[in-house]
């Protein structure tokens, strides 16, 4: 039990009891709130405004803490939870959170609205290559740190995806499926079927709750339908049902076509959605292949250089558990793919 004088507030609501960092605790009077600028199934999204500055609040049912069934609470605060150890560029920052009168978060407010909002409305044209991989990279370097913290997104998908004003820029949001990686055995609520890996389809993990095996590699996959997107502009899989959609990955290993697509980032693709997971490159690797295609778009330029900041988090036994055995499996992980960099290079230079 974590004492309220100290790092964690304890909130005890309905039998449930919320965990989360006093500090991040926020006075819901303090927040102003303006136009709706999203809608989800269990949520609302909200411009606002708190101390001057814009912020995006996400309300979570809309209505009293009381009513809102366990699970999204339990939802809720696992996204709290894992946000609140964040601070990447690439990653939309967290400033808090109210869990009463009801449940909500603030975060840094976008601007740019979501990558598919953005894809919609430029449809059929394409964005300019120059863009698509520099909006990759910044996915990409996103999805690095996270791994490296030992946190698998599961939901990685355009609607996902937030954009800065000028559309330059991307971050990843939506941590609510998101899983710290001490364990590969999950429950296989995770994603949308269109972005979703193949080994989270079968007829046992088609039902709700079941357990699979599968690790930050779904990650990757994902990434790889947003890329083909990010080209192509088109939907994955356009016109099928989810069902469709998951027989056709699993059973017939169907992916998008590869037709169009710069030669150079076709084995990358083929790569991060390959059928077996181990096969699939780490995110350290396709940020590095990234970055010296760019070179090629524009030799004359430098890339901006990555930054990462992670959190001290010395007291949090799980998170150091939890990055004590995500270093051990990036070792495993590199030794499988130490030819990845080197067969791209070859592609490049051919």
């Amino acid at each position: 039990m974590y004492d309220a004088e100290d790092e964690e507030e304890i909130i005890l609501q309905n039998d449930f009891v919320f965990n989360i960092d006093k500090s991040l605790l926020i006075d819901p009077c303090r927040v102003l709130v303006r136009k709706l600028i999203a809608e989800g199934p269990y949520s609302l999204v909200y411009e606002g405004e708190f101390e001057s500055r814009p912020v995006a609040v996400k309300i979570i049912q809309p209505m009293r803490t009381s009513a809102v069934i366990l699970e999204h609470k339990e939802k809720f605060q696992r996204e709290v939870l894992l946000q609140a150890k964040m601070n990447h560029e690439n990653v939309v920052k967290l400033i808090g959170v109210s869990v009463e009168p009801a449940l909500f978060l603030i975060t840094e407010l976008l601007r740019g609205g979501t990558l598919q909002k953005y894809l919609w409305s430029i449809r059929p044209r394409r964005l300019d290559l120059k863009l698509c991989i520099s909006l990759a990279l910044d996915i990409s370097r996103a999805m690095e740190y996270l791994h490296d913290n030992g946190i698998i997104h599961r939901d990685l998908k355009p609607s996902n995806l937030l954009l800065t004003e000028e559309k330059k820029r991307i971050k990843v949001a939506d941590f609510g499926l998101a899983r710290e990686e001490i364990t590969n055995e999950m429950t296989c609520e995770a994603g949308t079927y269109r972005w979703m890996a193949p080994e989270l389809f079968s007829k046992a993990s088609l039902r709700v709750g079941m357990k699979k095996h599968y690790d930050h590699k779904v990650d990757v996959y994902s990434f790889a339908i947003v890329l083909w997107e990010l080209l192509t502009n088109k939907a994955p899989f356009k016109g099928r049902d989810h069902i469709t959609v998951a027989y056709a990955a699993v059973a017939h290993k169907e992916r998008p076509s590869l037709e169009n697509i710069p030669e150079e980032l076709v084995p990358l693709l083929q790569s991060c959605w390959s059928e077996d997971p181990s096969l699939r490159p780490e995110f350290m690797e396709i940020t590095n292949y990234l970055k010296k295609f760019l070179t090629t778009l524009c030799p004359a330029e430098m890339t901006p250089p990555r930054v990462i900041q992670i959190e001290d988090t010395r007291n949090n036994t799980g998170t150091d558990n939890a990055t004590k055995k995500s270093d051990e499996k990036a070792k495993k992980r590199k030794s499988k793919l130490s030819n990845f960099l080197s067969c791209f290079d070859k592609c490049l230079s051919d």
